[in-house]
Parts: structure tokens; sequence; C-alpha cells
């Protein structure tokens, strides 16, 4: 498996996969909210969901990849270290505000600032078509932002809270994927990097989530809370490793963006699951922002 990723790298084939891998990772990315946002306090649930993907990726990457260069601990440091601020400021925004308000800023804010990162960092450049695409996406998603802004009436009160947490989520979305496509591209192996990441960013969060739960006046059963952590890190795994593979068989800057198309994903999740209102203003922004991942795409 490996050997035949490496030999697509930068490929028309590599580009396929990196395509099917975004658009994956996108659909299971709003899962991924959805489960955090849903019947558990923020914190809680993703200090579970850390602590099942650092145990389940422990034994892959003490017994099963090559271990990671020398060069590499340092970039796993520095990756541990942004992902914690991530999740820290994602669990906050979570915690002030609804998901189908929250998840749209985010995702936003990401996709921008990483096409400036892969431009800064990898050389990577997009098309005038690319660009307006892009203008679009963002027009979509934002477009999103403002009608919660100026209709939604829950959570009134911490709305404006919650919008500008997500803004500060969505700029270490960009630092995180751009480091991440930065650390898997500098291994020879890109499992080695996905199980060492896991193992490495579950660390933290679980004792974080311990340590709230224990000040609870009427914490949660712990059963029902490691079962949604155990099922959140297969989608963990599945949603992060297909994102980061993406970036590293084609340009990051593209896979990025594809990936935000999981507002939509996470619009429909709201409305269907958690029972959020969703009008018909927000399906055409929602469209927007399809519209403009796929002219990002076909207009290279």
């Amino acid at each position: 498996m490996t050997n035949w990723l490496i030999s697509i790298e930068g490929t028309a084939t590599g580009h396929s996969v990196a395509l099917a891998l975004a658009l994956l990772a996108a659909f299971l990315h709003a899962v991924f909210g959805a489960l955090q946002k849903g019947r558990h306090d923020p914190w809680l649930t993703r200090g579970a969901i850390d602590a099942a993907y650092c145990l389940m990726a422990a034994p892959f990457a003490l017994f099963v990849v090559p271990w990671p260069e020398p060069h590499m601990w340092a970039i796993f440091a520095l990756v541990w270290v942004i992902h914690i601020f991530y999740k820290v400021l994602q669990a906050a925004a979570y915690t002030k505000g609804a998901y189908t308000v929250v998840y749209p800023v985010v995702r936003g804010t990401g996709p921008l600032f990483t096409v400036i990162g892969a431009y800064l960092i990898f050389d990577e450049s997009f098309s005038g078509m690319q660009w307006f695409g892009v203008a679009v996406l963002l027009a979509g998603i934002f477009g999103l932002a403002l009608y919660n802004l100026i209709f939604l009436q829950a959570e009134r009160d911490t709305l404006h809270v919650a919008l500008g947490l997500a803004f500060v989520t969505g700029l270490f979305v960009a630092l995180y994927t751009t480091l991440d496509a930065y650390g898997i591209r500098a291994t020879a192996d890109p499992f080695t990097f996905l199980a060492w990441f896991f193992m490495i960013d579950g660390f933290f969060f679980p004792i974080l989530a311990y340590r709230r739960w224990n000040a609870m006046e009427n914490p949660p059963q712990v059963g029902p809370l490691l079962r949604r952590g155990f099922f959140g890190g297969i989608v963990a795994f599945l949603s992060f490793g297909s994102i980061m593979l993406a970036t590293r068989l084609d340009k990051v800057g593209e896979a990025a963006i594809l990936r935000e198309t999981s507002t939509v994903f996470a619009a429909l999740i709201g409305w269907l699951v958690l029972k959020e209102t969703v009008g018909p203003r927000r399906i055409m922004l929602m469209a927007l922002i399809a519209a403009g991942a796929v002219i990002v795409e076909f207009g290279g």
C-alpha cells in the first residue's frame, strides 16, 4: 500500500485518488463535528475520542510502521501544540453556539489561509478561475454565518462569542492543515506519520476532559461516552487520515478547498440528526459552497 501511494504522487492517478480522499474527508469531518457537538458535553466527547484513537494507534506506531526519522520529532511536537489549541478553541465554540452556526465559520476561515500557506510553503498557485471558485465557496460559507447572525434566535446571547471563537478556530485549521501536509511529506512512509500523529495527538485532551468530568456535579455515565469515543476515533482515523494522504498525493490548497464541502454535509446532519433549522436560503448558500468546490477542482 505504501509503495503504491508513493508511486502515484504527483500523477493523474494521484490527483483522482486525492479528490476521492478529500471528499471522503469532507463527509466524515461533518460526522465528526456532529459527534462532538451532539449528546454529550463537547469537551468530554473530544476527550473520549482522543483517548480512543490514541490507544488504537499506539500498537501500529510502536510495532507495525517504521519508526520516524530523527527530524520528525520536532515536527510532531509542533503539530501536537497546534492541534491542542485547535481542539480547545473548537470545544469552546461548540459550547457557545449551535453546530450549524459554528461549523461554517470554522470551515470557511480555514481554506482561505490554507491556500495562502500552500503558496508560501509549497509554492502552489491557483488559476484565475480557481480563485473565482474560492470566492464562490467562501461566499457560501460566510453567507451561512451572516444568515445565522441576522436570523438565528437560539443561543442569541452567546452568538457573537461563538462566531469569534469559530473564526480563530478556523485560523488554527489552516495552520494544522498546512503543517500536517508538511509533516506527512517529510517522512518516507506516510503511514508512519499517521500512526505517530494519532498516538501523540490523542494524549493530552483525555486528561483535560477527565478533570472536567470529575468536577461536574452530575457527570454523565462513562459507558455511553466511551462508546461515542470509540466510534469517533474510527471516524477521526478515516477523516483526518484521508485529508492528510490527499495533501501528500496532490496540491494542499485544492484538498483543503474540497474538504470544505463538509459544510454542506454538516448542514444536512444538523437538520436531519440534531434537529437544527435549515431553510431554503441556507440550502441556496450550501449550493454555492458545492459550486465553488467544483470550480476549484475543474478550473485548474
